[in-house]
């Protein structure tokens, strides 16, 4: 097995593409070794001293590291904890743990909200995935999108940016209701 690396716009995330599905479909956020028991993969990974996050998305990993920790220390301990997985034949989530995504909306801007989760989807989650993240609509209130960042995007140096520059001019260009966008920190 041949994992490969990929740095991320976050210099303290990596992206590891093991080469074959990690999900089937959606995403899995690990904020923490607390939220790990679902998945034995992102369990094992967080054994590795000095990972703080650990996010999957179909074809790939994306693995946080503390501020005090160099990549070199502890990057090879890392592909051999994905590798291990992988070869022990267990799964990488138990149960249903998955998410698609978008949180729900109730309200009366429900024509508003699917025209942002389909922009979301159609343009900026794939090129988000590229970098190993993902953002997702958490909720819409008065002109303002709220949008949860996962992976290398939470955290990143250049999220802000990419909000504002990017994500906010994109919306506001298709939907003249949208008149902001603010990243929220967890997902209720």
């Amino acid at each position: 097995m041949f994992i490969q690396t990929e740095s991320t716009p976050n210099p303290a995330t990596l992206k590891f593409l093991p080469g074959q599905a990690v999900l089937e479909a959606g995403t899995a956020d690990f904020p923490s070794a607390e939220t790990s028991g679902a998945s034995p993969l992102a369990t094992r990974i967080f054994s590795v001293e000095g990972v703080r996050g650990v996010f999957f998305g179909t074809d790939f990993v994306t693995v946080t590291k503390a501020e005090t920790v160099d990549w070199d220390h502890i990057k090879p301990a890392i592909l051999g904890a994905i590798m291990e997985h992988f070869q022990s034949g267990q799964p990488v989530m138990t149960g249903e743990n998955a998410e698609a995504g978008h949180a729900d909306h109730d309200g009366p801007d429900g024509d508003i909200v699917r025209q942002i989760k389909q922009l979301l989807d159609t343009r900026v989650r794939p090129a988000v995935a590229q970098d190993g993240g993902d953002i997702t609509f958490h909720g819409f209130d008065r002109g303002v999108v709220y949008l949860h960042m996962q992976g290398a995007c939470a955290g990143c140096p250049s999220s802000t940016l990419t909000l504002k520059m990017g994500i906010e001019n994109l919306l506001r260009h298709y939907i003249p209701e949208v008149t902001e966008v603010r990243p929220v920190a967890d997902a209720m």
